[in-house]
């Protein structure tokens, strides 16, 4: 009789939401924001945040074997909790890990229905027709936190994206949809000639302009504007830039969106694009194919592949299209216009 296989992935994957849930909930009890204020025993942290004290020590011994917190009996914040998971952090990633509590957490228990129906969650999951964040964030301090989130994500990609190719050529970069400009500021410091343009929806540019205020080497070459790229026109610029945007739609809107970017710019511009990229067999890599996931329970697009970005580029004529892989959440493409 044959030897069965390593059962340990299945039992991994099985671990692997709970593990998940012990980080969402330690950042929604305040655990993290608690102890940056210093150690503490578990009598006094189950005092200090309303914790039954049983549940809460196995739970701060879980965040411990996870590499989150120094165990007891005083626990204490390791370097990676106090720059990702505590609110007061420039880097922290807080906003996004309650969004993916409050919103993703749910949708995503209706995966089955989603693959089914081939359609995002938002009208099963809370009711709305769509990601309809007027109504999902519903006060200024949610909405920023949310921000803030993506600020933590864009620290850790942006500097990649900007770092991926040859810019020295380009003397105005427009990032649309630049949320806090994080990639507008990696590549300025990257590239000394460079200036750039930031532009967003309206409930995202004052914090735009208050995160680009703090970087003092390079917020004298990064403006802020208000621009809806679907229905206004676009800031002039000679590079254009879309971080995290291409993959949250269908074909039809994102043929809108490069119709509008190829006659805007001029000729020998291009069009940078930081998207996480699948192998052309789809095999991998596994965050792009999570992220492929996620795109289809709340929203509307999807991850692709090199070869599926130039088949969207190619009839707005961009061409020498070039991509560069990275080992964070994002990699890069470079489209120039013919």
């Amino acid at each position: 009789m044959s030897t069965p296989p390593d059962p340990t992935p299945v039992i991994d994957l099985l671990s692997g939401f709970r593990q998940s849930a012990v980080m969402f909930a330690s950042v929604n009890l305040g655990v993290f924001d608690r102890l940056e204020r210093g150690p503490a025993d578990l009598e006094t942290l189950a005092r200090d945040l309303s914790c039954n004290p049983d549940a809460l020590g196995r739970l701060l011994d879980t965040c411990a074997g996870l590499g989150l917190l120094i165990p007891g009996p005083d626990y204490a914040l390791t370097d990676l909790s106090r720059t990702y998971l505590t609110r007061s952090s420039p880097r922290r990633m807080t906003g996004y890990i309650l969004y993916s509590l409050r919103a993703l957490w749910p949708m995503w228990g209706n995966l089955s229905d989603a693959v089914r129906e081939g359609s995002n969650r938002w009208k099963q999951t809370f009711g709305l027709d769509g990601p309809l964040f007027a109504n999902f964030f519903r006060s200024d301090d949610d909405r920023r936190e949310f921000l803030m989130g993506m600020h933590g994500f864009g620290q850790i990609s942006s500097p990649h994206i900007a770092a991926a190719f040859d810019l020295s050529g380009f003397r105005h970069m427009v990032d649309l949809g630049g949320a806090t400009g994080h990639l507008a500021v990696a590549c300025c410091r990257r590239w000394p000639d460079l200036r750039a343009t930031v532009s967003d929806l309206p409930a995202a540019v004052p914090m735009a302009r208050e995160m680009i205020a703090l970087e003092a080497d390079v917020a004298p070459r990064v403006e802020v504007v208000v621009n809806d790229f679907f229905t206004e026109p676009l800031p002039p610029g000679d590079l254009y830039a879309v971080g995290r945007i291409l993959h949250d739609w269908g074909e039809e809107r994102i043929h809108t969106l490069l119709t509008k970017i190829a006659a805007a710019l001029p000729s020998g511009g291009a069009l940078l694009i930081g998207e996480k990229l699948l192998t052309e067999d789809r095999t991998g890599p596994s965050w792009a194919q999570l992220q492929s996931l996620n795109m289809l329970v709340c929203a509307e697009g999807k991850e692709r592949s090199l070869g599926e970005y130039e088949a969207l580029l190619r009839p707005h004529g961009f061409t020498r299209i070039q991509a560069k892989r990275t080992t964070v959440p994002l990699d890069a493409i470079l489209a120039h216009k013919s």
